[in-house]
């Protein structure tokens, strides 16, 4: 068979597509196109209630993480009056609000829209007011 015959007879067709997906990187899958078409087209309801779900479920972690950092900032504030009424706190409490601390801080950096400006006064107190009690050794003792 002569390369005009081949050609012709559209072996240069196929010739020229075998040559095509060897050079080009790209998987090529029909079959898989395919079933995902199918797929969508069968689930599609289901899918957008999924994606309905999905939304509803998104707004109620973000309240609920809200409602936590709230929480953090209503104890650190509450811990910080008792220090400023000079009532006196084990080691072991002043390491839990330590805890909330790191925890609302967390949270503030990763939603810098939160309003902060509530607690750093007192965040920077409950530090100062620990690292002297560290200093001079004199925790409530519990």
């Amino acid at each position: 068979m002569k390369l005009a015959e081949i050609i012709v007879s559209g072996g240069g067709l196929l010739l020229g597509f075998v040559t095509l997906v060897q050079i080009v990187p790209v998987k090529i899958n029909p079959w898989s196109w395919v079933a995902k078409a199918i797929g969508r087209a069968i689930n599609g309801e289901v899918l957008a209630k999924l994606g309905e779900v999905e939304k509803r479920l998104n707004k109620h972690i973000t309240t609920d993480d809200r409602r936590a950092a709230d929480g953090n900032r209503t104890r650190i504030l509450h811990f910080n009056n008792e220090l400023l009424r000079d009532l006196k706190h084990t080691k072991e409490e002043f390491v839990e609000v330590l805890a909330e601390i790191d925890s609302y801080e967390k949270y503030c950096r990763d939603h810098p829209d939160y309003p902060n400006n509530r607690a750093i006064l007192a965040i920077e107190n409950i530090r100062e007011t620990y690292k002297r009690r560290l200093d001079k050794h004199d925790f409530l003792q519990g």
